[in-house]
């Protein structure tokens, strides 16, 4: 799933390319991938682009046109992306059909008689979760409107805050969107790792060294990501994601820290891994899916 850093890199991508230039047409090849219709789609024909930023995980592309300021939102959910195109095919994408591409956004070439450039926005596999969302502000969108601190400004203070009231495991709480606004399966394990600390930590018993290096970790591996991410072409950024993890999606391989091998818990699904001498006391985590958890 992409992520606070993924989506910070794609929307600087989108602040090089596309700001600044007219939107021809929206294509929608999976109608279940539009979430609104108050305004329409074709209300983006002759606008252009003035902006591109993120909420938390969701990616917004600001534009203005006759219609005033608009929000074209995603969220990539768990299997999805966006594939920058430097030459668009004319003809639109078949709707309904079989392959990936949920959208097309065409924009007009940048001199005279120069290719249609644009985005296709896909999902793989079978949970098409891929939301698009063309709004006037972007509070209209339930999961916008719902987030949390961004994980990647929120203070100390901030961060204990809204840790003790939760009253529940480290890493459910990282990952919950209402709580802390970017962080998903991949950068919990990181920052977790970083912090020394169990997934499975309950938040409300964290002591006031653990809150300093939980805020220092977020702060240092997203921070890093980003400067790694940004600018680098949108189509190289998830290799270089990968590239960057010690823990996550590393189980049986060394931990880069102190050697143990790292470990994996499985839920229904997902997965996620962790480091028993850097965070568990040498303590081993059950595999959900044979007992308890081991807290």
């Amino acid at each position: 799933m992409p992520e606070l850093p993924e989506v910070e890199a794609l929307a600087t991508f989108l602040r090089e390319r596309a700001v600044g230039r007219t939107i021809l047409r929206a294509d929608v090849a999976a109608i279940n991938a539009i979430k609104t219709f108050d305004p329409p789609l074709s209300a983006l024909n002759g606008a252009w682009v003035t902006g591109a930023g993120r909420h938390g995980k969701f990616l917004d592309l600001e534009v203005a046109g006759e219609a005033g300021l608009l929000h074209l939102i995603v969220h990539l959910s768990r299997a999805g992306w966006l594939h920058w195109r430097e030459s668009l095919p004319p003809a639109p994408p078949r709707p309904g059909g079989k392959g990936p591409i949920a959208f097309r956004l065409h924009l007009a070439p940048e001199f005279p008689e120069g290719p249609v450039a644009g985005f296709d926005l896909t999902e793989a596999g079978t949970q098409k979760r891929l939301a698009v969302y063309l709004v006037r502000d972007p509070s209209e969108v339930p999961g916008v409107a719902a987030l949390g601190p961004d994980a990647l400004t929120i203070s100390r203070d901030d961060l204990a805050r809204v840790l003790s009231g939760e009253r529940s495991q480290l890493k459910r709480a990282l990952t919950h969107q209402s709580v802390i606004a970017g962080v998903g399966n991949a950068y919990s394990d990181e920052i977790l790792h970083a912090a020394r600390l169990s997934p499975f930590k309950n938040t409300a018993k964290l002591t006031d060294d653990e809150l300093t290096r939980l805020h220092e970790a977020m702060g240092s591996i997203l921070g890093d990501a980003v400067e790694r991410l940004v600018g680098q072409r949108a189509a190289t950024l998830k290799s270089e994601k990968r590239s960057g993890l010690r823990v996550h999606a590393r189980t049986g391989l060394p931990c880069p820290i102190c050697g143990d091998t790292v470990r994996e818990v499985s839920f229904a699904d997902r997965t996620f891994q962790y480091c028993p001498t850097c965070q568990t006391e040498g303590r081993e985590l059950a595999d959900r899916r044979l007992s308890r958890l081991v807290k």
